[in-house]
C-alpha cells in the first residue's frame, strides 16, 4: 500500500475514533467497546426503521468507516422494519448488551453526539420517519426547572 493510501486509511480510522470518543464522553465512560456497541446499535436501529432512500441519504453523511458499520448486515428488501417503543427498547438493549432501563439514557446521548457531527437538519429528516413513540426515545429528556 502506498504512503498516500496508508495516510488516507489512517485518517478514516482517526475520524471513527473521534466519534467513538465523543460517544464515550456522552455516556460518561472510558469503555470504547461499549461506545462501539451502542453507536453501532443506534445506527442499525435507526437504519432499519427508515426507507431505503432515507437510509441511503442518512448514510451519505457518515464518515467512511462508520458508513460501513451502518450498512453491515443491512437487508434493504426488509425495511422499514415496523416496531413500537417497547420493541425498539428491547432490540436496542439486546444488540447493545445494555439493560432496557439504560436505553432511554443512552439513545439521546448518542443522538446528540451524532447530531453534532452531521450537516444541520440531516438527522432531523431521518427522525421524521420514525413513529412518535420511537422518535421521543432519541430526544433528550426535558430539563426540569
Amino acid at each position: 500500500m502506498s504512503a498516500t493510501h496508508t495516510a488516507e486509511f489512517e485518517h478514516v480510522i482517526h475520524t471513527a475514533n473521534i466519534w467513538l470518543k465523543a460517544v464515550s464522553e456522552a455516556l460518561g465512560t472510558e469503555d470504547r467497546h461499549l461506545a462501539h456497541r451502542v453507536l453501532r446499535t443506534w445506527l442499525h436501529t435507526l437504519r432499519d426503521r427508515l426507507t431505503v432512500d432515507a437510509a441511503a441519504n442518512f448514510a451519505a453523511q457518515l464518515p467512511e468507516l462508520l458508513r460501513g458499520v451502518y450498512y453491515d448486515g443491512w437487508v434493504p428488501s426488509s425495511v422499514p422494519v415496523k416496531y413500537d417503543r417497547t420493541a425498539f427498547v428491547n432490540r436496542f438493549a439486546q444488540e447493545a448488551m445494555v439493560s432496557t432501563e439504560a436505553v432511554p439514557r443512552i439513545v439521546p446521548a448518542v443522538t446528540d453526539t451524532v447530531r453534532g457531527r452531521l450537516s444541520p437538519g440531516q438527522l432531523d429528516r431521518a427522525m421524521e420517519q420514525l413513529p412518535h413513540g420511537v422518535r421521543t426515545l432519541f430526544e433528550p429528556a426535558p430539563v426540569s426547572a
